[in-house]
C-alpha cells in the first residue's frame, strides 16, 4: 500500500499541471454501484473493499470517505496510512478539499469515473479559492496497478419477451416521445441497467449484476449501442439490428458524443433506426425543462441533448455543448422501476422459488447446528449442550454455510447466480452492516450468538433480496427486545397505506419509531427498488432518511429492511421485497387515490427471538397471517421434512 501511494504521488508530481490531490472514486465509467474486478481502483489503492466510498490522496495524506453502513468495515480494513472520514459526520470531500488544499490547487480525477453532478458540485466548491478540477487523460491508478485484472469477454444474451414483458420497439417509441416533450433530439445513456433494460439484453460483465459494459445513444431517428463486439453473438446481433440498433465499438462513444453535439451523428451513421415516428410537441407547448441545470419555461428548443447528471460521466458531458444539454434524471429510470404485468408475475414466481430455497437452508442449518454443536436449535431455548470440538471438515463457517444456501438456490428453475455477495455473519460480524465474509478470515458459527444472513439471487424472471436473523441457542432478553423492535418497524412499514404523491422519505419514520422508543436506530436506508433480472439496488425511488423526492407509485418494487446493530455484539435485520399496489380504502380524501404494500418474500420469522409481550394484537394477527401464507405458498416446493419444519416454524402465536 505504501508503494502504491508513493507511486501515485510521483505521478501526481510529474503530471501537467502538477496535482495537489488525486480523487479515486468507487465508480466505473458508468457510475455503477457494483463494478467489475478491473474497475475496483478505490479498493486497490486503499484496501477498503466496501461498495461505496471515495479515496483522496494528497501530497501528505490519504483519506477515505464512506457512509454508516461501512464504518466498522473501513476501520478494520484501512491501514495506518489512511484516515477514515465518516459521511454525515465529517466534512464532505468537496468541502474538505476546498478548505484544506491550497489556493489554486489542482485536483485530478479521471473524468470517466465521475458524474456530471459531482464534478459540477466540486467545481462550485473550488471556485472560492480558485482551485480547479483537472481531468486526467489517463487514469493514474491504472498506471501503477501492475496486477490489474484483464478485461473479460463475456457474451451478451437476449432477454426474451416472455420475461421482459415489453418490446424494444415499444420502449424506444416511448423514449422518443419523452425526448420530443423536452425538445431534445438525442440522449446519451450510460447506466448499465438502463442500456440492458432498453435493449432487452443481459450479460455477465459485473459480478452479481446481469449487465453488459455498454453505452447507448438514441436520437429521433437512430439508436446505437457501444459495446465490445466480441461480446455480441449472432443472436444478439440479429436482435439488435431487427430493432434498428446500430452496433459500434465501446470506445467509439466518445467520438460519437462529439458528433451528436454537432448534429452530425446521423449523417456519419451507416444505418438508421426504422421505428415508429416520434410524437412531435406542438409549437405553442409550454413544457418545462432544465437546460444545463437552469430551469426554463415555454422557450422552444430543438437542438438539445439529454444527459442524466447523476449517471452520465463528465468525460462524455465534456463532448457536448453545455448550453444545449438537458440535465435531468434519465427518462428510463421511472419506466424501468414501474414493472409491467409480466415482470411482476415473474418477480412473484421467483420469490416463491427463492423462499423455498431459504427454508431448505434453514432446515439444513438447524439440523447441522444441533448435530455438530449441540445447539438447542431453531425452536427451543435451552442452553447449548457443548460437544467436542468438531473436525475441521465438519465445522460450519460463515462462508461454508453461505455456499450451501447458494446450492439450494442453484437448484431452482431459472437461477443465474447471486444478486450480491451474501452477508453471512455471526455475533459481532453481524454488526458490520455490509459484512463480506472471506474464507481465510471468516468466523465459525456459534450456537450462542445471533446469525444474520442477507442474500439474494438472479433468476431469469426476477431478482430477489431477503434478510433473516436467527439464533440457535438461548437469546438474551435484550436480543429479543431488539429483534422485536425491528420486527415491529418491519410490520409497521409493510402495513402502511398512503396517498399517491407520497415519497419514501415520508414513510421511513414508520420503521424507526419502535427502535426510537428504546433510543435505538440504524445507519442505513429502509428500502430500495429491485430490478427484474437486473440490479438488486434500483432507483429512482427509495425509503430512507435521505430525501429523494420521487413519489412511490403502483407497480414499483421496494424492500422493507429495518435493522439494529450493536457494535462488537450482534446485528439484526429483517427484509422482504414488497410490490406497491393501489389500495382499496373506504374513503378517498382529495381524490388522490391510495397505495399499499404487498409482500412477495416468503420465509418465516423466528418466533423464539420475538418477545410476544411487546407485540400488539394487530401485529400478532399480521404475523400469523403472513406465516399462514408462507405455509400455503411454499408447501408445493418443499419435501415432507421441509413442510414439517415449516409448519412448526409458522405455528400461530396467541393473540
Amino acid at each position: 500500500m505504501a508503494d502504491t501511494l508513493s507511486a501515485l504521488r510521483s505521478l501526481m508530481s510529474s503530471h501537467s499541471p502538477p496535482l495537489h490531490a488525486l480523487v479515486v472514486p468507487s465508480e466505473d465509467y458508468h457510475q455503477s454501484e457494483y463494478v467489475s474486478a478491473r474497475d475496483k481502483r478505490r479498493a486497490f489503492v486503499s484496501g477498503f473493499t466496501g461498495s461505496a466510498g471515495l479515496a483522496l490522496i494528497t501530497k501528505d495524506e490519504a483519506l477515505l470517505w464512506t457512509d454508516g453502513r461501512y464504518f466498522l468495515q473501513a476501520e478494520q480494513q484501512l491501514s495506518d496510512q489512511w484516515k477514515l472520514m465518516r459521511l454525515a459526520e465529517d466534512p464532505a470531500v468537496d468541502i474538505w478539499m476546498a478548505d484544506n488544499l491550497p489556493k489554486d490547487a489542482a485536483i485530478g480525477v479521471d473524468p470517466w469515473c465521475i458524474s456530471i453532478d459531482t464534478a459540477q458540485r466540486w467545481e462550485r466548491a473550488f471556485a472560492k479559492k480558485q482551485q480547479k478540477l483537472v481531468q486526467t487523460t489517463k487514469n493514474l491508478v491504472d498506471e501503477v496497478w501492475t496486477t490489474r485484472p484483464p478485461a473479460e469477454i463475456n457474451a451478451a444474451v437476449v432477454q426474451p419477451l416472455k420475461f421482459a414483458g415489453r418490446s424494444v420497439t415499444d420502449k424506444l417509441k416511448d423514449l422518443r416521445k419523452k425526448l420530443a416533450q423536452e425538445h431534445a433530439r438525442g440522449i446519451v445513456l450510460t447506466a448499465l441497467d438502463e442500456v440492458a433494460w432498453l435493449y432487452n439484453i443481459r450479460g455477465k460483465d459485473v459480478a452479481y449484476c446481469p449487465v453488459v459494459h455498454a453505452f447507448a445513444i438514441v436520437t429521433s431517428n437512430s439508436a446505437f449501442i457501444y459495446v465490445d463486439k466480441r461480446k455480441v453473438s449472432i443472436e444478439v446481433k440479429t436482435h439488435l439490428e431487427e430493432n434498428g440498433i446500430e452496433i459500434k465499438e465501446y470506445t467509439e462513444v466518445s467520438l460519437d458524443a462529439a458528433f451528436l453535439a454537432t448534429n452530425e451523428l446521423d449523417s456519419v451513421s451507416t444505418a438508421k433506426a426504422s421505428l415508429a415516428e416520434v410524437t412531435k410537441q406542438s409549437e405553442n407547448s409550454e413544457t418545462n425543462k432544465s437546460v444545463n441545470g437552469k430551469h426554463q419555461t415555454g422557450e422552444k428548443c430543438s437542438n438539445l441533448i439529454w444527459a442524466d447528471p447523476a449517471s452520465c460521466c463528465y468525460a462524455l458531458y465534456s463532448k457536448l455543448n453545455p448550453d444545449a444539454v438537458v440535465l435531468q434524471q434519465s427518462p428510463l429510470a421511472l419506466p424501468k422501476a414501474l414493472k409491467n404485468p409480466v415482470e411482476l408475475d415473474g418477480l412473484r414466481k421467483a420469490h416463491v422459488r427463492d423462499g423455498a430455497a431459504v427454508v431448505q437452508y434453514l432446515v439444513w442449518l438447524d439440523n447441522k447446528m444441533q448435530d455438530i454443536y449441540g445447539a438447542s436449535g431453531y425452536f427451543l431455548e435451552e442452553n447449548t449442550v457443548k460437544k467436542e470440538k468438531p473436525l475441521k471438515s465438519l465445522k460450519l463457517t460463515e462462508v461454508t454455510v453461505s455456499d450451501k444456501l447458494e446450492e439450494f438456490r442453484a437448484s431452482k428453475e431459472h437461477f443465474r447466480g447471486l444478486s450480491f455477495p451474501t452477508i453471512s455473519s455471526v455475533g459481532p460480524n453481524a454488526a458490520i452492516i455490509h459484512y463480506s465474509p472471506q474464507a481465510e478470515t471468516c468466523a465459525e458459527l456459534d450456537p450462542d450468538k445471533i446469525y444474520l444472513f442477507d442474500s439474494g439471487a438472479q433468476y431469469l424472471d426476477g431478482t430477489t433480496d431477503i434478510t433473516r436473523t436467527v439464533h440457535f441457542g438461548r437469546p438474551s432478553d435484550h436480543e429479543k427486545a431488539c429483534y422485536t423492535a425491528v420486527l415491529k418497524g418491519h410490520i409497521a412499514l409493510g402495513n402502511a397505506r398512503f396517498p399517491n404523491g407520497t415519497n419514501g422519505h415520508q414513510l421511513d419514520i414508520l420503521s424507526r419509531i419502535p427502535l426510537w422508543n428504546y433510543g435505538l436506530d440504524y445507519r442505513h436506508g429502509t428500502g430500495h427498488g429491485i430490478g427484474s433480472y437486473l440490479n438488486v439496488h434500483e432507483g429512482p425511488h427509495l425509503i430512507s432518511f435521505r430525501i429523494r423526492n420521487v413519489p412511490l407509485q403502483a407497480s414499483m418494487t421496494v424492500t422493507d429492511e429495518p435493522g439494529y446493530y450493536e457494535d462488537g455484539a450482534f446485528g439484526i435485520r429483517l427484509e422482504n421485497v414488497l410490490v406497491i399496489n393501489e389500495a382499496d380504502t373506504k374513503f378517498n380524501f382529495g381524490d388522490k387515490g391510495y397505495l399499499s404494500f404487498e409482500h412477495i418474500t416468503w420465509a418465516p420469522y423466528q418466533t423464539k427471538l420475538i418477545d410476544l409481550n411487546l407485540l400488539n394484537p394487530e401485529e400478532k394477527n399480521w404475523l400469523n397471517s403472513y406465516h399462514s401464507k408462507c405455509r400455503d405458498i411454499l408447501a408445493p416446493h418443499l419435501d415432507e421434512a421441509g413442510n414439517a419444519w415449516l409448519k412448526k416454524a409458522t405455528e400461530p402465536v396467541a393473540v
